[in-house]
């Protein structure tokens, strides 16, 4: 590019996804015909059921399904997303306070474009999506992270909290069960930081998309619900993906007071307007039907859990806690930092570094822990095939040694 060809100061301050950053790689070298074990991608390795794709077949088929919908989403699926909340959330929220979006990331975007002025700082408790910071920047706001480490289960205090708190503070990010820790916070801590939160008059943004992802008889304790004094100045951020095996089909949704709800509306009137409407019709199936898609991708994820925990804990210098939601491990690889690994002997300064060795030589994928604010850290997916799992597992503890 030309000196005159500059892009914006806003783009510019935006770190890529590590996550997608990983996976792209990973899929290129895969490409390239070098067999390469993924742990990066953030999604299961199901099929979406049957019975949704089949809905969505069907859907394509009715030219009634070929045009524009309203901005915020066909009224039947405001209204099975309204009703979903009160079966799985435990409290009342009307039709007209949902936004249906282009999947989970959207809702976030649009959350903090309608909240954060210029200036105002978002409180996010680390390890944190990698996402949440740059939307925060992207809005004009600055990322305020709290990190908490294993040792407190990765969930934050409402000391350490007030601690990060300024006048400028307007809002916070709640995510249990959490990306990357896979940690779910008790029902203790959600009510802290949501009576916190009412005192202190700051905005909660609580993305709940893995909510029915959690295992040993742990259960999502839903902000709403336990603090339900917060929800006019409360935003759910949440989708199909995960529960339903669906992120390639992009249904969101973000879920607000009636001035929220018309907010996002009106901005997202201006960047997508609808979500494609076959798209909306095979959400809707979805969230009207059972859980019994997840109740299956539940078992054989709880298995992989165990398995992963198990092989990272095997290897040198590496220790992992076992997690309690999602569907990922979060190790702790400082141990093996500034010492030689591989055949090679190549020494990684940062975790950054780890992650490049590891694939480049083990042909393993791993997202690094920088991209969620915790160096030092490596997430692994356990969304994938059992063998793949094994596999996997076996590489990293060969090339460590």
């Amino acid at each position: 590019m030309a000196e005159w060809q500059t892009l914006s100061d806003r783009i510019n301050s935006v770190a890529p996804s590590a996550t997608l950053a990983v996976d792209s790689k990973a899929k290129a070298m895969k490409a390239a015909g070098i067999d390469v074990i993924g742990f990066g991608a953030g999604e299961p390795n199901f099929p979406t059921p049957d019975y949704i794709v089949d809905a969505a077949a069907s859907a394509c088929h009715d030219p009634k399904n070929h045009h524009y919908t309203p901005t915020p989403g066909l009224p039947p699926l405001r209204k099975a997303i309204a009703e979903k909340t009160l079966r799985d959330s435990g409290y009342e929220v009307s039709p007209d306070q949902v936004v249906v979006t282009n999947g989970g990331k959207q809702a976030v975007y649009e959350a903090l474009q309608i909240l954060i002025n210029p200036g105002d700082e978002v409180i996010i408790p680390a390890p944190y999506w990698t996402t949440y910071p740059e939307a925060v920047k992207l809005a004009g706001g600055k990322p305020v992270t709290v990190f908490s480490g294993a040792e407190n289960g990765f969930a934050p205090t409402v000391e350490s909290l007030e601690a990060a708190r300024t006048p400028r503070t307007k809002a916070i990010f709640v995510n249990t069960p959490s990306n990357p820790t896979g940690a779910v916070w008790s029902e203790e801590t959600v009510r802290a930081v949501g009576e916190w939160a009412v005192e202190r008059h700051v905005w909660v943004l609580s993305d709940e998309i893995y909510e029915h992802l959690t295992y040993d008889g742990e259960k999502t304790a839903y902000i709403g619900a336990v603090v339900p004094e917060i929800r006019d100045q409360l935003i759910v951020l949440n989708g199909v993906a995960k529960t339903y095996a669906m992120t390639g089909w992009r249904v969101g949704w973000l879920i607000g007071s009636l001035p929220v709800a018309k907010a996002a509306a009106k901005l997202q009137g201006h960047m997508t307007s609808n979500v494609a409407d076959v798209s909306q019709q095979a959400a809707l199936t979805a969230v009207s039907g059972s859980l019994d898609a997840v109740a299956m991708m539940r078992k054989a994820f709880d298995k992989r859990r165990k398995a992963i925990v198990a092989g990272l804990n095997a290897v040198d210098g590496v220790t992992c806690r076992m997690p309690k939601g999602a569907f990922y491990a979060f190790a702790d690889v400082k141990a093996l930092l500034n010492r030689p690994l591989g055949k090679n002997g190549n020494v990684a300064k940062n975790s950054s570094e780890l992650a490049e060795l590891l694939l480049e030589e083990a042909h393993v994928a791993a997202v690094p822990g920088e991209g969620f604010g915790a160096s030092g850290f490596l997430r692994f997916s356990y969304a994938l095939e059992d063998d793949a799992l094994a596999e996997g597992m076996r590489r990293f503890k060969e090339w460590v040694g």
